[in-house]
């Protein structure tokens, strides 16, 4: 049973995995924000080829994704509070990390045990190529005039990806061949992150952008404490993903206690509404709401999809995003999340850690103390460290 799983290849990861959509890095961010307004992924993946070139034999790769965090983050810069028209105009490069390790392309046939190696390494997507024969009404396509936004087909082939979650959850249907490491504690296991991104509930929101990034670089989140050091809740990536670019100025204006009900489910409060507003008006800023929404209209008449002219929204009409997003509110109808944290004890065993995070879906569970002080992350990363060394041990 054991050899069977070490046997296992990535491609058997693959069954039912949609093809992914992409952008294409020559796109500019207002390109990015309207693709990611429409698509029902919060992640769109961003390629070194442009199918809107004549020559479409140059290399054809991943190098990067983006969400909605990414350019919330880049218009709460102080340059592009002053003109989020401009800092739409320039490229979607802008919002990829200088490091291209975060996506990485593997082959089908590479192994389970390889998967894990890149993901305990740093990897949060492995690129895999889908193997299907290309139909004729394929080769059409990709041969007609392109539209600026979002495809599946580089050079006549389709990719998905994985992330560590499918991998955890691929490893969760075989946790019999874990034990007794998996019913051990994660205490004892030494998993437990002490490096943990955290903020206090009174600070301004604006001063913990870098922590913003790095949680979605990291795939984790930002604790928000009081000053005892108790965890209160916090402001994910997951969640500011669910959001419009307009909470870039509730993160502009907002602390972090304010933040986290601006962006909890069902939408933010009208009193907080009205502070927003108030303190643009302030700072000479209060036209970046009506300008976010300006932009989106026009950016919007991109068409991203087959659908015709009179089908496009007008440059004065709200966009409509089915699916995740909603103009009428910045939230997801879909979206169960709260700004509470999802958290666990040093006596929790590693395999009820791992269930609670994948119910969540979520790569992480916060650990804290009986007195709920913040004690630690346990992240998926970690996890597979652990399980990657006993598959060693039974090679």
């Amino acid at each position: 049973m054991a050899f069977s799983l070490l046997a296992h290849e990535v491609s058997d990861l693959c069954l039912g995995k949609p093809a992914l959509r992409s952008l294409s890095v020559s796109a500019t961010v207002g390109e990015a924000l309207s693709a990611l307004k429409t698509s029902e992924d919060s992640f769109i993946s961003v390629w070194s080829c442009d199918h809107s070139a004549k020559n479409i034999e140059d290399e054809c790769r991943c190098v990067g994704k983006i969400c909605m965090v990414d350019v919330v983050c880049f218009l709460c810069k102080d340059e592009n509070l002053l003109s989020p028209s401009s800092a739409l105009k320039s490229p979607v490069s802008d919002l990829l990390p200088t490091t291209q390790s975060l996506v990485t392309h593997v082959e089908p046939h590479s192994s389970l045990l390889e998967a894990i190696d890149l993901i305990v390494q740093g990897a949060q997507n492995l690129v895999v190529p889908i193997r299907s024969s290309m139909s004729n009404s394929s080769r059409r396509k990709l041969h007609q005039k392109p539209q600026i936004g979002l495809t599946t087909m580089h050079k006549g082939c389709e990719y998905c990806w994985l992330t560590q979650e499918d991998v955890v959850r691929y490893l969760l249907s075989s946790i019999g061949l874990f034990s007794p490491v998996a019913a051990l504690p994660i205490g004892t296991l030494g998993i437990i992150d002490a490096d943990v991104l955290a903020i206090d509930y009174h600070s301004p929101a604006s001063s913990s952008l870098p922590a913003f990034l790095r949680s979605l670089r990291d795939q984790t989140s930002v604790a928000v404490v009081d000053e005892n050091g108790a965890l209160i809740g916090e402001i994910s990536p997951f969640t500011l993903a669910c959001c419009d670019e307009a909470v870039a100025a509730a993160i502009a204006t907002l602390s972090s206690g304010d933040l986290m009900a601006y962006i909890d489910c069902g939408g933010p409060p009208e009193e907080i509404v009205r502070m927003v507003k108030t303190r643009l008006k302030q700072r000479n800023l209060e036209g970046m709401l009506e300008e976010f929404a300006l932009v989106s209209s026009s950016t919007s008449s991109l068409s991203f999809s087959s659908s015709d002219e009179e089908s496009s929204p007008s440059p004065k009409t709200a966009l409509s995003r089915p699916g995740k997003y909603s103009r009428s509110s910045s939230y997801s109808a879909r979206m169960v999340r709260r700004a509470e944290a999802i958290v666990c004890h040093p006596g929790s065993s590693l395999v009820a850690v791992m269930i609670q995070a994948i119910a969540h879906r979520v790569n992480y569970v916060w650990v804290i103390e009986d007195d709920c002080c913040l004690a630690g992350i346990v992240t998926f990363s970690s996890m597979l460290k652990i399980f990657r060394e006993h598959l060693q041990s039974m090679a």
